[in-house]
């Protein structure tokens, strides 16, 4: 193999490995995007669920105080 043959291998390597870190790089923005969309979903779910158990919870006193009247 010639030097000129051994070059043309290394820079087809190199243009393999700048697509495949392009690929990687484009894939790893999407996946910080699904995670933060997630993140932003996962609070929203924390607030809804402490909103249903603050009602939950005034729900069981005021059903508590209804079988305390006489």
């Amino acid at each position: 193999m010639n030097t000129d043959q051994q070059l043309q291998q290394l820079e087809q390597r190199i243009e393999e490995l700048i697509s495949i870190s392009a690929r990687l790089r484009h894939e790893n923005e999407l996946l910080q995007a699904r995670e933060s969309r997630l993140m932003e979903e996962r609070a929203d779910l924390l607030k809804k669920n402490d909103v249903a158990k603050t009602k939950v919870e005034a729900i069981i006193t005021r059903l508590k105080s209804l079988e305390q009247e006489p």
